[in-house]
């Protein structure tokens, strides 16, 4: 008889529980970065996230001996079902100890989730949606994880493919060290494309002046992505949580967005400092100390994270990039920022990749999601 049960999350113990498992899984690795805990409770909460309005979601425990050996969420997108014709169970929140009997009875409660509501795949990790902590680690374990992207042990891939999942998306992530001096090209081309579109660079007085800009930056998102064929548009509930979640966190001067000449957002670029070690120091918590190494990261930080970046379809071909590269520069520099790194990008999106070529990025990072058909 197996040592290992699994339990269904019922109670806010078992959430807490749900919430922490990581954080104790990890608590010796110095490259893990543990969520929030509040954001976490929040993400399935109905009234916190819209995504549970059309979505079935259940978390489960994996318990060896009566302790903790492991969790699972398993999700169905009933909008992605009904608008794309995409019918699979998407797993997530996926960590286990290295006992191939816990992640195998893991799987198998994703696949009895699945077949228990006539679907015939099931994908993971991934969230709710495409704006989701999505792909585990295959390369880079030794990088320090960013806020928005997943981290695992080296062992996870490995238990999955002996379970029989096969690889479905690859997602890659790149690091660069910015240059002391701009390449002249970067700059001569800026200017050029500047002046032959009329375009300028919004410089923003204060943060609330960002605010009327968001909206019109997911949509410009949904324009730059809609073509990808895992893409699925961004909601008005999705734009108005991701607001609310990630606003808070957002320096004026780490948001670059571009005008036309009549005043309409054709371009921007979402970067961040780098709250890696800040969310490590406050250990899942921003009260009541949490909160003052986030406000330290904002203030001394040589290290940026690239969070979203989006250009009109009509400009993507037309040196865009060079406009907002040119104004990261100076904005960098000024900043002390020396090193930046990307959010993952599909590894066939390579015209997102390009928009780093003049920085001799080096792929330090991949991630994948694996899918089984049941």
């Amino acid at each position: 008889m197996s040592e290992v049960t699994v339990i269904e999350v019922k109670t806010k113990d078992d959430l807490q529980r749900f919430i922490r498992f990581p954080m104790e899984l990890y608590k010796n690795n110095k490259n893990y970065v543990p969520a929030l805990i509040n954001e976490e409770k929040n993400t399935w909460d109905p009234k916190e996230n819209p995504a549970l309005d059309y979505s079935e979601a259940k978390q489960y425990l994996a318990l060896k001996k009566g302790k903790v050996a492991g969790r699972i969420a398993v999700i169905i997108n009933h909008k992605e079902a009904q608008e794309l014709g995409i019918n699979k169970v998407r797993f997530g929140w996926l960590d286990f100890i290295d006992d191939i009997e816990v992640s195998k009875m893991l799987i198998n409660t994703a696949v009895a989730f699945a077949k228990q509501n006539n679907i015939k795949k099931i994908e993971g990790p991934m969230g709710f949606t495409n704006l989701d902590k999505s792909g585990m680690l295959t390369m880079g374990f030794d990088k320090l994880a960013t806020m928005i992207g997943l981290y695992n042990h080296a062992y996870y891939p490995q238990h999955l493919e002996r379970l029989g999942l096969v690889k479905e998306k690859e997602w890659v992530e790149f690091e660069m060290e910015f240059p002391t001096v701009l390449p002249e090209k970067v700059d001569r081309f800026s200017n050029l494309i500047a002046e032959k579109y009329k375009l300028r660079v919004i410089h923003f007085k204060s943060k609330k002046e960002i605010l009327p800009l968001v909206e019109p930056m997911f949509k410009l998102l949904d324009q730059t992505y809609s073509a990808l064929s895992t893409y699925t548009p961004i909601s008005d509930e999705q734009i108005k949580t991701y607001r609310e979640k990630y606003f808070p966190y957002i320096d004026k001067n780490y948001v670059i967005c571009v005008e036309d000449e009549n005043h309409e957002l054709i371009a921007f670029a979402v970067t961040m400092p780098s709250y890696s070690h800040a969310l490590q120091k406050a250990k899942g918590k921003l009260w009541p100390f949490g909160w003052w190494h986030f406000l330290q990261a904002g203030r001394r930080n040589e290290r940026a994270n690239f969070y979203l970046i989006g250009i009109h379809p009509e400009y993507q071909r037309r040196g865009v990039t060079a406009i907002i590269f040119k104004e990261i520069f100076i904005r960098f520099r000024k900043m002390g920022i020396k090193f930046a790194e990307t959010n993952p990008e599909l590894e066939e999106n390579k015209s997102v990749q390009l928009l780093w070529q003049d920085y001799n990025p080096v792929n330090h990072k991949r991630r994948r999601t694996y899918s089984l058909e049941v």
